[in-house]
């Protein structure tokens, strides 16, 4: 016998216990994002606690505010060459890449599928013997695949005067069996998202910042870089970035002159 009158009632039990799921999640959802506002109140209320990137830094005072939009203008070495290195407010919304003798030159945001556009552009050209990067950053699975083709083609990174690398930037610099980068170059790390979305539950967001440092990690150390200079990145929030000196870039062994054996130990 059916009981139609313990079905309502049921159906009513199954639907007050999915309201209290999606209102559990909503509820997580705003403590996320809250923590997300909460966060950023410092730099809404106070935006000039960090000075800009065209402020020289020092050992201890190598914080600087970021927002790839206002980077200052920079010298570039090679004034024949000024429209190829575009002002680093200005930078193509994807990568561009150019070919200048032996040299490829990288230059724009690191856009979500890059890596393949990289990969096509290997596949249809000689390789390079150096690859210049300018690049404020962007994608950060990208930039870690372009990193590992670059390591492939046995090509050397390099940065001239008036070069910047930042963000995601530096892990397709580390993938240079050799790294040349000028004193007056800027190389700078901070915090990234991963693909961090606050409507996710918030174990599920930290699960997957976790599993990108770890990522990120696995690269550098694959590329012989010294996994510590991840310490900076991490105590940086996404909104500024961390300027490494040229004792840190020797330190962390961005900066490599040695034989790409050594550089993958």
């Amino acid at each position: 016998m059916t009981d139609h009158v313990g079905r309502p009632r049921r159906e009513w039990s199954v639907r007050r216990a999915i309201l209290a799921i999606l209102a559990l999640q909503l509820g997580m959802a705003v403590v996320l994002a809250g923590g997300d506002l909460l966060r950023s109140l410092p730099s809404l209320l106070s935006p000039a606690r960090q000075p800009t990137l065209d402020t020289p830094v020092a050992p201890g005072d190598q914080t600087r505010r970021y927002r790839p939009a206002d980077l200052p203008a920079r010298q570039v070495q090679d004034p024949a060459r000024q429209t190829s290195l575009p002002d680093p407010g200005q930078m193509p919304s994807r990568l561009r890449f150019e070919a200048l003798d032996q040299t490829l030159l990288i230059t724009g945001t690191i856009a979500p599928g890059d890596a393949a556009r990289f990969a096509t552009y290997l596949s249809a050209n000689p390789l390079p013997e150096s690859i210049r990067l300018h690049s404020p950053g962007g994608s950060v699975s990208d930039a870690l695949a372009i990193g590992r083709a670059i390591r492939d083609t046995e090509a050397g990174t390099v940065m001239q005067t008036g070069d910047i690398c930042l963000s995601a930037c530096p892990y397709i610099l580390a993938g240079g069996v050799t790294r040349t980068i000028a004193d007056d170059a800027m190389v700078g790390v901070h915090q990234h998202y991963f693909g961090e979305n606050t409507a996710l539950p918030a174990f599920l967001a930290v699960s997957d910042i976790q599993r990108g440092q770890a990522q990120v990690m696995d690269h550098l150390d694959a590329m012989g870089i010294d996994v510590l200079v991840m310490r900076h990145a991490m105590a940086t929030p996404p909104d500024e970035i961390y300027i490494l000196l040229p004792e840190e870039l020797e330190r962390y062994q961005i900066r490599w002159q040695g034989d790409a054996t050594e550089a993958t130990q």
